[in-house]
């Protein structure tokens, strides 16, 4: 009796679990559901938030000398979460320091009688300044100082990249074509009183490729003395974005409020 009412049982169970063997067994459907298929061309697309710290670079030559003295090197660059960001500014600071970088020995001072050896100081330091969506903008700033000069040189940088295509941004790339010269216009009218105070007439006012997306608008710089004295330092004149509604490409425009009519 027993064994007449296991035998039924027994089967049932066989089938059940064949039929999840087989089950199991069917192949799987090569088509993504599409929404994974979403959620990974979302994923690809997305655009990274900077994260950047400063760091010393480590140097061949912190000081490199030869026979009239030696120029001392201090410099430090970002390191990111975007490693060809960080390759760039490497790339770069070599290019214009290949002395700090050189394994050949330094030679020796000439320390004989009447020899005045001297002592230079050569900096650069990289750092991010601000992103927005995929536009993001870093400053490259600079301070050399010769021996026996009245005083040190400085300069300051902004590099914007374009965060889709992994390409620094000039001015052309981002102004509508053949908008230079409206930009320029309303550039003088936007810091014309400032202008007529340094003697800049309309005609000697060019473009700058150096520049940066400020609070307000489009900030454009010029290095020391070609607008003003080395006492007033890199000039910087500014932009409204309002005014570069219809010569910015739209890609490259902030958002804007809008505004009530006047």
């Amino acid at each position: 009796m027993t064994q007449a009412l296991l035998k039924p049982w027994f089967l049932v169970c066989t089938l059940a679990i064949g039929g999840g063997v087989l089950a199991g067994c069917q192949p799987k459907s090569d088509v993504q559901p599409e929404a994974a298929k979403q959620q990974s061309q979302n994923k690809e697309n997305a655009i990274s938030a900077i994260q950047a710290k400063v760091v010393p670079v480590k140097l061949s030559k912190p000081e490199a000398c030869d026979a009239e003295g030696c120029i001392q090197y201090d410099i430090q660059t970002v390191n990111s979460n975007l490693k060809w960001i960080d390759d760039y500014f490497i790339a770069r600071i070599k290019k214009a320091d290949p002395i700090a970088f050189s394994t050949e020995p330094n030679q020796k001072i000439n320390t004989s009688d009447g020899a005045a050896p001297n002592l230079s100081q050569s900096s650069t330091y990289v750092r991010f300044v601000s992103q927005y969506y995929d536009q993001a903008t870093f400053a490259i700033q600079s301070y050399s100082y010769s021996a026996g000069a009245a005083h040190g040189m400085y300069h300051q940088e902004f590099v914007n990249f374009d965060l889709n295509t992994k390409k620094r941004l000039a001015l052309e790339d981002i102004l509508v074509k053949g908008a230079e010269q409206q930009v320029l216009d309303a550039l003088y009218d936007a810091n014309t009183m400032w202008l007529e105070q340094h003697n800049i007439e309309r005609s000697q006012l060019k473009l700058s490729d150096n520049f940066y997306y400020g609070a307000n608008g489009l900030v454009f710089v010029y290095p020391l003395y070609e607008l003003a004295s080395y006492a007033e330092g890199m000039t910087e004149l500014n932009l409204p974005y309002a005014a570069m509604t219809q010569l910015i490409k739209a890609e490259y425009l902030p958002s804007l409020p809008h505004y009530p009519a006047p």
